[in-house]
């Protein structure tokens, strides 16, 4: 019997308004996700999330799809991403995911790899990494949570709106990964695979780092199909659903 794989995803931005993305996770996970050595979601799983005493139904039914893989046995870990970097220990208990760091790393059948939401690359975007350095914030984080839950609804939709402008007026270079981050990223963690999200760029990328080779493994957004990469004994592989 095979050795059972890693598996990783990215950027679902699941949301009501989101109904295929949504149905196709919960397919993905009572079926592919149920024979995995261990799932790894790489932030943006939500496409908002103003905390974790928001009951919203759709959000909801995820955590119990969740829940009802980890306790199958399947570990699932969780960066938080720009859209859900409110995840706190409510979330952890509702799906028996446990939060990571960002970035983290992990060992994957002998090879250590850099793994990262990815938004912390995207150093060109100086007005996003600005914002970014303000929300993750813990005394910002405690004034947010402080408000009421249709405060923290009402802001967040704003933020969207924000955020949609911002990416139509940015240019396709300030959205993507920095050169000189992603050679920082591997020589401090002395790594030479990195795999990350955020970008909507999926794709395996090479790259040189003082003389030698390093693969940059970037997942794919749900917007339009899942996307998820495979990591096995015998090497990766990125699928698409």
């Amino acid at each position: 019997m095979p050795d059972p794989n890693y598996l990783f995803v990215s950027d679902l931005h699941l949301d009501a308004g989101a109904q295929d993305a949504h149905s196709l996770f919960m397919k993905f996970l009572a079926n592919e996700a149920r024979a995995a050595r261990a799932l790894y979601v790489l932030g943006d799983l939500f496409e908002v999330w103003v905390g974790d005493d928001d009951p919203e139904p759709s959000r909801e039914e995820i955590c119990r799809a969740m829940l009802e893989l980890t306790r199958t046995g399947v570990p699932c870990y969780v960066i938080r991403g720009n859209r859900d970097f409110l995840f706190n220990t409510g979330f952890e208990q509702c799906t028996g995911a446990t939060l990571l760091p960002d970035p983290v790393l992990a060992t994957l059948y002998g090879t250590r790899v850099f793994v990262s939401h990815g938004d912390v690359l995207c150093t060109d975007d100086h007005a996003y990494q600005e914002l970014r350095s303000v929300v993750r914030d813990p005394h910002w984080q405690h004034l947010f949570m402080a408000l009421p839950l249709a405060a923290r609804r009402a802001l967040a939709d704003r933020a969207r709106a924000g955020s949609r402008d911002h990416t139509m007026r940015s240019s396709y270079k300030i959205m993507d990964v920095n050169e000189s981050a992603v050679a920082a990223a591997f020589r401090v963690s002395q790594t030479r695979v990195m795999i990350h999200g955020h970008t909507h760029r999926p794709g395996i990328y090479r790259h040189s780092v003082d003389g030698a080779e390093a693969v940059r493994i970037v997942l794919g957004d749900w917007y339009e199909q899942g996307s998820y990469l495979v990591w096995g004994a015998e090497g990766y592989e990125l699928r698409s659903l």
